[in-house]
């Protein structure tokens, strides 16, 4: 009996799952077709359904930083689920890794694991809540904090990708104290600050945003976030889920000089397993149950299988001075690429491990001057490039990310495969 086709099991996943999946820019309605359904990885390489081999440049959307299935969380997730799956109490590898994290990060004197993204943001905005004492948040159009009420208000990540500034669902008492600025806009930032900073307890911020494109901000721009955050006595929150410990053992807080006050984590520090955390001075962490009044909990929380598999990520990215390692061949795909980039139809921007098909001609700030085509033009490159066994996300609005798992033959093969495709689609 012969294996399901990818078309197969997706019809099969629409009987049973809303939209066929579990999450929505996996359903390749912005390019067309049908979602490959994963069999197995191994280093920067996964199998799918149909036994297609296709080199990977999503990396399960940042949180792979050493490969599929390497041998070092393997290991350690295999040891920690013989041991247990599940307490519902501390364990000693969650001690470990929330000492390497204080030890790594400036912002987190101590942090606290939940059990994604979505939920550290959110909790890390109760917590400042709870500390100042003030309801308003602010956030920037075109950077994504997860899914939670308060912060789908001119996000990014899938809900651009399906052009949706804002979700329904969310109630307009929620959405009426989160503000919105534009990125890359100091003037703006000011009067809003004279506006409105005594009543706002914290503005969060990507540092480096990555679910609208890699929309790189100028430094001089945080900076004169953070000043204005202080002079107004609102904490600086920077939502490092993507960025933390993959740019560097301090994330984009250590890369930009920049401190916030609370910080929040996801992806690496979980090795692939589902993770998060957020982290501050203990002048605001005290401020949480059991130790103050500000409530967070969570059964799965610190769950030892994760917490053995972020351990195992973050000692190997140390050992191996992957960050490095990482910059180098970051560099190499900078040159590479930018040999034949005048002669392709898009651009490109990178910061460490993460890059962006760009638009062509732009290295784009603010989700506001995006063209309104881009996701029509990335959906043909987008299939031309998996016919060549190439994986990129399925969107135009998400980035890619290389992973220490990928050599320099990989970065040739990327840019060989996107001249061809180019060349194919305009055609």
């Amino acid at each position: 009996m012969s294996s399901p086709t990818n078309a197969e099991l997706f019809a099969r996943a629409r009987r049973v799952l809303p939209g066929g999946v579990s999450s929505p820019v996996r359903a390749f309605k912005a390019v067309g077709g049908s979602p490959l359904f994963y069999s197995s990885g191994k280093g920067a390489e996964f199998v799918d359904a149909e036994g297609m081999t296709y080199l990977d440049f999503v990396m399960s959307w940042g949180p792979l930083i050493l490969g599929h299935a390497h041998e070092s969380i393997v290991a350690a997730v295999s040891a920690a689920a013989a041991r247990g799956t599940s307490f519902g109490a501390p364990c000693v590898d969650e001690v470990e890794l929330a000492e390497l994290i204080v030890d790594w990060h400036p912002a987190a004197k101590k942090v606290r694991f939940v059990s994604s993204g979505t939920e550290a943001v959110m909790s890390a905005i109760r917590v400042a809540r709870g500390a100042t004492g003030r309801d308003r948040i602010l956030k920037f159009s075109g950077c994504y904090h997860g899914h939670s009420d308060s912060l789908l208000v001119a996000a990014g990540s899938g809900l651009v990708t399906f052009g949706k500034p804002s979700s329904a669902g969310v109630p307009a008492d929620f959405a009426r104290w989160t503000s919105v600025l534009e990125l890359d806009d100091e003037n703006a930032l000011e009067h809003w600050f004279d506006e409105n900073g005594a009543e706002t307890a914290v503005a969060v911020i990507e540092p480096v945003p990555a679910n609208n494109g890699l929309l790189l901000q100028r430094k001089e721009y945080l900076n004169t976030l953070r000043e204005l955050c202080t002079k107004h006595g609102t904490l600086l929150l920077f939502d490092e889920v993507i960025t933390g410990f993959r740019l560097a053992r301090g994330g984009a807080s250590e890369v930009l000089g920049i401190t916030p006050d609370l910080v929040t984590f996801g992806k690496v520090i979980g090795g692939g397993m589902p993770v998060g955390a957020f982290g501050g001075p203990a002048a605001i962490m005290d401020h949480l149950a059991p130790d103050g009044s500000v409530y967070q909990a969570g059964t799965l929380s610190g769950n030892p299988v994760a917490m053995a598999a972020g351990l195992a990520c973050l000692r190997t990215l140390e050992a191996q001075d992957a960050w490095s390692t990482l910059e180098e061949l970051g560099a190499y795909l900078d040159e590479t690429l930018g040999a034949v980039l005048d002669d392709l139809p898009f651009g490109y921007s990178r910061i460490g491990s993460i890059f962006w098909l760009a638009p062509e001609g732009q290295q784009p700030r603010s989700a506001e001057v995006l063209p309104a085509d881009l996701g029509a033009a990335y959906a043909e490159l987008h299939k031309s490039l998996l016919e060549r066994g190439i994986y990129l996300a399925p969107s135009a609005y998400e980035v890619a990310f290389l992973s220490t798992a990928h050599t320099r033959a990989d970065v040739d093969r990327l840019v060989d495969g996107l001249v061809r495709a180019a060349a194919e689609v305009s055609r």
